[in-house]
């Protein structure tokens, strides 16, 4: 009989709560396998299998409160201690199912999601139940509200049951589904592909988050000091668990919405021969991010544009002079984006407000630029981030932008790669645009907004010349950022980039 007892839990931590058991008794384990899970004040600690055998006796159920080195468990090591319903069963039991038994089942998980992510939808599945996979191909993509996530199987076999439908949403660490591994795997899918064995995948909102597990004891006991309910908090622990930290995190809502955010107004009424002509398609988690938080943009920050327009031809006539030799030698084409990153970093530390945010009555100055860069795809507006930009050459702002930009319209951006950013530059000249008013992306508190070159007819030493223009327009926050300011930053990008000799003389 193998002990499995309680392990160090850390400096000056002398007692857990048994929080999870993911086994009972009679199950089979094997050695590493994890058995159940603890949670101090401090860290959860997961408690692995330390044989393989059958799970003979649980000692501290879940809840229980548990010394270091106290005994959690024991394990049969014995071959004859597997349980006997198996070797029992009636004789009317289908045959099929005993080869079955031998097969292994690996759940598919849902992976990290990123720092502060705890929820995805499922956007789509590229198996169905009974589909043969291999190991690491393709089950599903998950959408969170800033990234997709593709989950590759864990395992050779047969997709077996799909716990997750399209449209679900999942929780960090959840189950998505079922492949059968080994010899067994077919005969165990062809069984719940069936008519008649298969669980049928509903869409609707009860299946969506089921709540039939038991939150963790100490967050309970948080939960109660602050008030909260089950619907305040959004568990991170297996099965949507809530665990102590998800309701640390957690505020309670608002009972009723305020008359600075308003109920959405109700959709007109439409005819029923307009009705049948309509689509009704459900807003991806990302179009919903981006609504709610151009929304709070708009519904906290003190938002004021102003303008100004820039002379191209200066940046025109030196990227035709060396464009060529810039590709040859640095292996990336020179756009544009470079020098209105320059500039950008160039007139921030002239302004340092507009590279600042606020932070409740503080404003924290941002000694660095991590210059967010707005970027289109085919599911919506990303701002994935060039960190510490100005610390970097023409060149390897190009090669950073340009990398992120791929990654961006092929759906692999990591929740780092959009965090952090300081100001951002926004271009929806490439688009068409000759003039719009960008809205900031908290908690930034400015945004550059580029728009289409144009030549128009410009007064120069007393000619009228064509030129090619472009209206350049800055939102800021007029809590932190005053009106001269923000003209200010304006008129220093202006000039950076009419003489883009001032940026190398840091004029």
């Amino acid at each position: 009989m193998i002990e499995v007892r309680v392990p160090t839990l850390g400096e000056s931590v002398t007692e857990a709560t048994v929080a999870t058991w993911f086994k009972k008794v009679g199950d089979a384990v094997a050695v590493d396998e994890m058995l159940c899970e603890l949670e101090t004040d401090k860290v959860t600690v997961e408690v692995p299998a330390t044989a393989s055998g059958v799970l003979a006796e649980i000692v501290a159920a879940e809840g229980q409160t548990v010394g270091v080195d106290a005994l959690l468990a024991t394990i049969n090591e014995k071959a004859d201690a597997m349980p006997a319903t198996k070797a029992s069963r009636p004789a009317a039991e289908p045959a099929a199912e005993q080869p079955a038994a031998a097969g292994k089942s690996v759940d598919v998980m849902v992976p990290t999601l990123g720092e502060s992510v705890s929820e995805a939808t499922v956007s789509v599945w590229f198996k169905a139940v009974g589909d043969a996979v291999a190991q690491d191909e393709l089950l599903c993509e998950l959408e969170t509200d800033k990234v997709s996530v593709e989950v590759p199987s864990p395992s050779a076999g047969v997709l077996s049951e799909i716990l997750a439908p399209a449209g679900a949403t999942v929780s960090a660490g959840g189950k998505l589904g079922t492949i059968s591994s080994g010899a067994a795997a077919p005969a165990k899918a062809a069984a719940a592909a069936s008519p008649g064995s298969a669980k049928p995948i509903k869409a609707g909102p009860e299946d969506i988050h089921p709540r039939d597990v038991e939150d963790a004891p100490s967050a309970k006991r948080v939960m109660a000091e602050k008030g909260l309910t089950a619907a305040d908090v959004t568990g991170t622990g297996r099965d949507g668990r809530v665990m102590k930290e998800d309701a640390l995190r957690a505020e309670p809502r608002p009972a009723a919405p305020s008359p600075a955010d308003p109920a959405p107004i109700p959709r007109a009424p439409v005819a029923a021969e307009d009705a049948a002509r309509e689509e009704r398609v459900k807003m991806s988690r990302l179009r919903q991010t981006i609504a709610r938080r151009l929304k709070e943009a708009q519904n906290t920050a003190a938002m004021l544009t102003t303008y100004n327009e820039v002379d191209m031809g200066g940046i025109m006539d030196l990227r035709n002079e060396f464009k060529d030799q810039f590709e040859k030698k640095h292996g990336v084409k020179m756009g544009f984006m470079s020098f209105f990153t320059r500039a950008c970093c160039h007139a921030l530390k002239e302004v340092p407000e507009v590279n600042a945010e606020i932070d409740g009555t503080d404003v924290v100055y941002k000694n660095f630029v991590h210059m967010g860069v707005a970027v289109g795809t085919p599911t919506g507006l990303v701002v994935p981030v060039v960190r510490d930009a100005d610390q970097m050459s023409f060149a390897q702002i190009e090669k950073k932008i340009a990398e992120l930009g791929l990654r961006a319209r092929d759906g692999k951006l990591s929740m780092a790669d959009m965090q952090g950013g300081t100001f951002t530059i926004s271009n929806g000249g490439v688009y068409g645009s000759l003039m719009s008013s960008p809205i900031l992306n908290p908690p930034q508190s400015g945004i550059l907004g580029m728009h289409k070159i144009q030549e128009r007819p410009m007064v120069i030493k007393g000619q009228i010349v064509a030129r090619p223009m472009m209206y350049l327009a800055l939102s800021y926050d007029h809590r932190i950022v005053d009106g001269k300011g923000a003209v200010t930053f304006l008129v220093r990008v202006k000039e950076a980039l009419e003489d883009p000799r001032r940026l190398l003389l840091d004029l």
